[in-house]
């Protein structure tokens, strides 16, 4: 689509030449390139279904995944699990599970007719936070170091560890397809993900030790330091895949376990092509996230449908982040802040769309009806009221000082 090419490049030179600007209006790339994508949108209609559909598609979606899943661990700043492990540990094993559950018993009511394993493709896309519509939140002053560290950590892992759970679920929910029955979808989920994790380890481990052995002998440019952060997770992709493992979970164990064991005093620079490379293929996907919206929304999105996603949005992370946190060292507003700033982005984009190829019939529309409501109104709930309860917070905060 080469009028989808010029658009993607003319909204990124653009965004490029305007960026302090447009930061400052908290206008972000993810945000304009919808915008585009929907306009274009209503002039693609009538091949856009069979183009999303395509191998081609699913696998662009599926490299652009694991790119993102180990840019997202790679992030992770503060040590393994940030400033506060234990808090974070709350946030990804109770938490994040939590908020799985209870998405999955709402959709039990309010999205009828779907079989639990869909239910939970769906909360596999709703659950997870990404701060890509809203990057500047992380760097919010006005938020505790504490939130922010936690956030930080909460958006690189929670991906990852939903990725294995979000296969499985696919596995069991594509109409036979791929697995029959639970022990099925459950007997080809488990080995993949163990050879997955064996591969991640493998090559993160392993291209972090080399690159520390390079670096002492002086073997290395600037420049290979970054390319190498490229190329590992796309081996780790291509190493998983061809032993058949989950080639996700392998990015991600990936990330993990190169940046436990690199050491650099530049590795934040080294960083620099990787994420570049990461922002570039998630300015992609919403593209191509604004061009879905108006495949799902063009007939009418029922009620109930809106409903479930105003409430993964706000019930049910704010709910589950404050069972999680019960007997932890936060504050009452901590927790609370902690659930109102969870905005959903590249993630659930990509897990929505890999869904939606794979999926066929009432579930395949369901899917990308919910993608669409939850990511749109995540930019317009969060856009808005991320800012919204940081001035409160740093309101309520200097009120306690005078």
């Amino acid at each position: 689509m080469l009028s989808a090419l010029i658009a993607v490049s003319v909204v990124l030179a653009g965004w490029s030449l305007l960026s302090k600007g447009l930061a400052r209006r908290r206008l972000t790339a993810p945000m304009v390139l919808v915008l585009v994508g929907i306009a274009v949108g209503f002039t693609t209609q009538d091949v856009l279904a069979e183009t999303l559909n395509a191998d081609s598609a699913q696998h662009a979606a599926e490299i652009i995944l694991a790119v993102v899943l180990f840019v997202d661990a790679t992030d992770v700043r503060g040590g393994f699990l940030g400033t506060d492990p234990r808090s974070a540990l709350r946030l990804l094993f109770i938490a994040l599970p939590i908020g799985l559950a209870f998405s999955v018993l709402i959709g039990l009511w309010l999205l009828p007719g779907l079989p639990w394993a869909a239910l939970l493709v769906i909360a596999c896309i709703v659950v997870p936070v990404d701060f890509a519509p809203t990057s500047t939140l992380l760097r919010d002053t006005r938020l505790p170091e504490r939130i922010r560290s936690l956030l930080n950590v909460e958006a690189g892992y929670n991906d990852g560890i939903v990725s294995p759970v979000f296969i499985f679920a696919v596995a069991l929910a594509a109409d036979g397809t791929h697995a029959e029955t639970f022990v099925d979808a459950l007997a080809s989920a488990v080995p993949d993900a163990v050879k997955a994790i064996v591969v991640g380890v493998v090559v993160g481990g392993a291209l972090a030790v080399a690159a520390n052995h390079a670096q002492r002998r002086d073997l290395m440019t600037d420049q290979a330091k970054r390319v190498i952060l490229v190329a590992a997770p796309l081996l780790a992709f291509g190493a998983s895949l061809s032993i058949d493992g989950n080639g996700f979970v392998a990015a991600f164990i990936c990330g993990i376990t190169f940046n436990y064991l690199r050491t650099s005093d530049t590795f934040a620079a080294e960083l620099e092509l990787v994420d570049d490379v990461g922002f570039l293929l998630a300015a992609v996907m919403w593209f191509v996230f604004g061009l879905t919206a108006v495949l799902a929304l063009g007939a009418g999105v029922p009620l109930a449908t809106v409903v479930f996603c105003l409430l993964a949005l706000t019930a049910v992370r704010i709910g589950a982040v404050l069972v999680s946190m019960v007997g932890s060292s936060l504050g009452r507003r901590e927790r609370l802040l902690l659930g109102v700033l969870g905005p959903r982005g590249t993630p659930s984009i990509v897990f929505g769309l890999l869904a939606f190829n794979a999926l066929e019939g009432v579930a395949e529309h369901t899917v990308a009806q919910v993608l669409v409501l939850a990511v749109l109104g995540s930019v317009v709930l969060h856009g808005v009221g991320a800012p919204a309860a940081a001035r409160a917070y740093a309101r309520s905060q200097a009120g306690k000082v005078t």
